[in-house]
């Protein structure tokens, strides 16, 4: 006998299980279940929303390239003044985009060093009692604009609050970004107030 007639033919694939007996010697094959499988899947819809694709090409507020300096402290300005719409402090949440500053380093974005890689004490700050007038302001006016250089620009701004008689004046320092992912574009570098805003200190 050759080695070849010992091998025996290879087994075909099947769904199927082997047979299994019963007691009324009859044999039923037990087939594999595969709709519970796919069970998990059939609560997931199949199509995305109506305004998917607009609510995709929309970004958050912040820098923008074709935004000139004087535009990104305009923008800045503009989203203080509407500071709590759609939401509350939506203002300071554009603002903390706009910020040039490292936030895993300490800051001079308000002057003194301070500790700002978290929004929330971002956000204090601009509820301390002297920078507070910039939030929902009634008015405002530019006393200067300059560039310094050809990528630092410097305006003063006075912005008349929306209690009675506040009112309070601020260098904005802006800064464009030379490299990187965001070459070209104008961020803050600091916002500055005349006066010794935090003489007394500050718990943020």
């Amino acid at each position: 006998m050759s080695f070849c007639s010992s091998l025996s033919p290879p087994q075909s694939l099947s769904l199927f299980s082997k047979p299994k007996a019963f007691s009324t010697g009859d044999y039923k094959p037990a087939t594999i279940s595969v709709s519970s499988r796919f069970r998990a899947s059939a609560d997931v819809p199949d199509f995305l929303s109506a305004d998917w694709l607009e609510s995709r090409k929309k970004k958050p507020f912040g820098p923008r390239l074709n935004f000139s300096a004087e535009e990104a402290v305009q923008n800045q300005l503009d989203a203080l003044k509407y500071n709590d719409q759609p939401r509350p402090d939506y203002g300071i949440e554009v603002m903390y985009r706009f910020a040039g500053f490292d936030p895993f380093e300490r800051s001079t974005y308000f002057g003194p060093f301070f500790d700002l890689g978290q929004f929330e004490r971002f956000r204090r700050i601009f509820h301390h009692s002297t920078y507070r007038v910039l939030l929902c302001h009634k008015e405002r006016k530019i006393l200067s604009s300059l560039f310094v250089e050809e990528s630092q620009f410097k305006q003063r701004v006075w912005i008349c609050g929306s209690r009675p008689e506040e009112e309070e004046i601020f260098q904005f320092t802006m800064v464009q970004r030379v490299g990187g992912s965001m070459d070209g574009y104008w961020l803050t570098e600091s916002v500055l107030h005349d006066g010794d805003a935090f003489a007394g200190g500050l718990a943020y």
